[in-house]
C-alpha cells in the first residue's frame, strides 16, 4: 500500500491527472479524446486548447495503429499519461514496438526534430501529396503534425524488452507561455 501511495504522491507532484494502461482501441482513444476536451476547455483558450487536444488524438491514434502484441496475446497493451506543470502540458506514451522499426522511427524524430517549423510544414504538404498509406493505416505524417502543431521537439526514448522488441517512450510538450506569446 505505501507504494501505492508514494506512486499517487509523486504523479500529483508531477502534475499528472491521467494515465492509462491497456489496449489502445478506437473506443479508447475517442473516450480520452472527449474527456480531455472537456478537461482543457476549463482551464485554457481555445488555441491552448486545440493544440493539447490534437496532439492527444495523434498520439493516442499512433498507440492505437502501432503497438505490438506480444507479451499475452490478449491486445496491443501501452501506457498514456497526460500532466501539466507550470504551464506546459506534457503527453507521454509508452508502446512496444519491432527492433526492426527501432531505426526508422528515430531517423523520422530526428529529421522532425531538425526542421523549422517552415520546413515541417514542407514536409507535411510533400508526405500528403506523396505519402503512401502505410500497413499500419498512417501515412507518416503524425510526428511531423505533432512538432507542428506543439512547436516543441519531441523526446524518445528506446527500452530493450527482449531480443525482438523494445518499448518505445514518446513525449510531446505544449507549452501554453509560448503558444500566447507566439499568438
Amino acid at each position: 500500500m505505501r507504494s501505492i501511495l508514494a506512486m499517487y504522491d509523486e504523479l500529483i507532484e508531477n502534475g499528472v491527472y491521467i494515465v492509462y494502461i491497456g489496449n489502445f482501441t478506437q473506443k479508447i482513444t475517442t473516450f480520452f479524446a472527449s474527456l480531455l476536451e472537456e478537461e482543457i476547455e476549463h482551464n485554457d483558450d481555445r488555441k491552448t486548447k486545440r493544440k493539447v487536444y490534437h496532439t492527444i488524438v495523434e498520439v493516442l491514434q499512433n498507440m492505437q495503429r502501432h503497438t505490438e502484441e506480444i507479451i499475452d496475446n490478449k491486445g496491443k497493451k501501452g501506457l498514456f499519461m497526460i500532466g501539466k506543470k507550470q504551464g506546459i502540458y506534457y503527453i507521454i506514451t509508452i508502446n512496444i514496438t519491432t527492433k526492426n522499426s527501432v531505426e526508422k522511427i528515430k531517423s523520422i524524430i530526428d529529421k522532425v526534430n531538425a526542421s523549422s517549423i517552415e520546413q515541417l510544414r514542407d514536409m507535411y504538404k510533400k508526405q500528403l501529396k506523396e505519402g503512401k498509406i502505410g500497413e499500419s493505416g498512417g501515412a507518416g505524417l503524425g510526428f511531423i503534425d505533432i512538432a507542428r502543431k506543439t512547436k516543441s521537439k519531441l523526446e524518445y526514448l528506446f527500452i530493450p524488452v527482449n531480443l525482438n522488441y523494445d518499448y518505445f517512450v514518446l513525449k510531446a510538450e505544449v507549452d501554453t507561455v509560448k503558444l500566447k506569446a507566439n499568438f
